[in-house]
């Protein structure tokens, strides 16, 4: 049970209150255990990827060939650096200037404690791992579902607040902004060795639940829309640093099949988030949407605090390190990372929290993954307006039973996710199993939702009228589910695996495109189909999506080609 809570926030808790003194590491608990961790040549070449030195065992100190390479290293910067670039402050709890001062010493590079490390993430039990998952599935589940609870409330709000219907529904978009944004940030932080990802979890998680109070409590609109914004924006890193954390746990042929769970809890949420607010609205009114969202969060939030560990590999080696220089007085051990940051400045630092922009429009495969991304949830969250016309106004529903009106979107994951996840087990990873992996291997499913995606829209669009039963258009919408668990799940597995050494910032700029036309498309939703009717807007819709066809065809047999070009990309796997 020590190891599962060890490294969570709760073990960090109980390490600091005792001193250290509980839930010791083993490398605290022996000392002799620290000479299995070293790798047997103090430094290789700065590290160029996110990938560990796996430890092989002790070294020699008095190494002069170690100290000349150490010396090379340190002293020789890469090209396009001054040797006078180093960081300032303290790192690990060592100065800069002291790595500056011994560059001639050895440095002691520790790694994995062999190929089977228990601390090692890959290493951890199938339990272990689909414990991670399911709290990374359900904290992305709340947070999806923030977004549309609101939405059966906006009637009260204009109400209340004497506001419009475009203005109540800010509230939406500014949710969604706000989880676009988050990532931005959040994401490239959890890529710092000295970060990680899961006290990111925690802490946004914690700050998105204290921000329900002001939500709930707004006495006006302006007040309203900034809290909306806030909580997305802190509520928004597993949006993108969730599927960092399934590449951390799973080898790359099991990836595909996780990211597939993990992104059909992130569809279901915005579907059952009207279910879910809907009655509470209808009794209690829109604040009642808001509590019912903290107090799932604050569920979350307990598990999260007793039982997600870190995952970043990075982080993991960098807090041994450091315990081994606190344990031994030996300033030498170093992680991989750390010896790799000898060389980055402030830009640097810079550089990697703006990664997740600058490589959505440098990267071809990136943009228009995202691109196609977008379209799907501005779909998706166009509904969100679209529904209650549909279902309210036509066939009268109260606001309850509109909720309802989701489960059709619901049903149609239900029914489809089983058969991605049953063509991941018997085709996709048996193609993993036979080396080089191609990443274009997980794209196939991407060609039946592409076709599939105008067909709902159009179904939906010409059946939604009296003469027609409600059940009608209720299935159209349904197969909407179809097209987002078909495209939508293989291109997230796509990114990841061609961009395995960025996947949290590539996967947050994702997460932006989506979130922009996430907060846009609602905004003109009532006018597009009020002015146009609801089947010429959806028609519209549909041949929109009609134009996007190509692209998971161009992505499968061209896509190859593409990521050769690129530096970022992975070339095999």
């Amino acid at each position: 049970m020590e190891f599962y809570i060890r490294d969570t926030v709760f073990g960090d808790t109980v390490r600091l209150l005792s001193r250290n003194r509980l839930l010791k590491f083993p490398d605290e608990r022996d000392p002799a255990t620290w000479k299995q961790c070293i790798q047997e040549d103090p430094i290789a070449p700065i590290s160029t990827s996110n990938e560990e030195t796996e430890c092989v065992g002790s070294v020699n100190n008095q190494s002069d060939n170690a100290a000349e390479t150490t010396e090379k290293v340190l002293e020789s910067p890469p090209p396009g650096h001054s040797s006078e670039r180093v960081l300032s402050g303290k790192e690990g709890g060592v100065d800069s200037d002291h790595i500056r001062e011994n560059a001639t010493q050895d440095v002691i590079l520790v790694g994995w404690n062999g190929p089977n490390d228990p601390e090692n993430p890959q290493n951890w039990s199938p339990g272990h791992k689909l414990l991670i998952t399911i709290q990374i599935c359900i904290l992305n589940f709340g947070i999806y579902i923030g977004s549309s609870i609101y939405t059966p409330g906006e009637l009260s709000i204009m109400e209340e607040f004497h506001t419009s219907e475009v203005v109540a529904t800010l509230g939406l978009s500014f949710f969604v902004l706000g989880y676009g944004l988050g990532p931005m940030l959040f994401s490239p932080m959890s890529e710092m060795p000295t970060i990680g990802r899961s006290r990111i979890y925690f802490w946004t998680l914690f700050v998105f639940v204290l921000l329900q109070l002001p939500t709930g409590y707004a006495i006006n609109m302006p007040m309203l829309l900034v809290f909306r914004f806030l909580t997305g924006f802190f509520g928004g890193p597993v949006l993108a640093t969730g599927g960092a954390t399934i590449f951390d746990i799973y080898p790359p042929a099991e990836v595909a099949y996780w990211i597939g769970i993990f992104g059909a809890s992130g569809v279901l949420g915005p579907v059952l988030g009207p279910l879910v607010g809907g009655f509470a609205a209808q009794a209690k009114g829109w604040r009642w949407t808001i509590w019912e969202l903290a107090w799932l969060c604050t569920g979350v939030l307990v598990v999260l605090f007793v039982l997600m560990p870190e995952t970043n590999s990075s982080n993991i080696l960098y807090r041994r390190a450091r315990r081994l220089r606190k344990a031994t007085g030996d300033s030498r051990f170093r992680s991989q990372a750390e010896i790799d940051s000898v060389y980055v400045s402030m830009r640097d630092r810079l550089v990697v929290l703006g990664r997740a922009f600058t490589m959505t429009f440098t990267e071809p495969v990136v943009f228009f993954v995202d691109l196609y991304c977008a379209l799907l949830y501005g779909i998706l969250y166009i509904w969100f307006e679209s529904f209650p016309l549909v279902f309210g106004e036509i066939y009268g529903f109260n606001t309850g039973q509109q909720g309802l009106a989701f489960l059709g979107i619901f049903v149609g994951g239900v029914i489809t996710l089983p058969c991605y996840l049953y063509w991941i087990c018997k085709v996709a990873i048996p193609r993993f199993s036979k080396p080089p992996v191609k990443p274009e291997i997980i794209l196939p499913p991407t060609f039946f939702g592409a076709v599939a995606l105008p067909v709902c829209l159009f179904w939906y669009a010409w059946t939604a009228r009296t003469s027609i039963p409600w059940i009608v258009p209720l299935i159209g919408s349904g197969s909407f589910t179809i097209s987002i668990i078909t495209l939508f799940m293989p291109v997230l597995s796509y990114l990841g695996m061609a961009y395995p050494q960025y996947a949290a910032s590539v996967l947050a700029g994702n997460a932006l495109f989506r979130a922009s036309c996430g907060v846009v498309f609602p905004l003109f939703a009532r006018a597009l189909f009020r002015n146009l009717g609801i089947g010429p807007g959806n028609s519209l819709l549909g041949g929109l999506s009609i134009l996007f066809i190509p692209i998971p065809f161009i992505l499968y047999y061209f896509g190859e080609r593409v990521r050769h070009r690129s530096r970022a990309a992975t070339h095999e796997t």
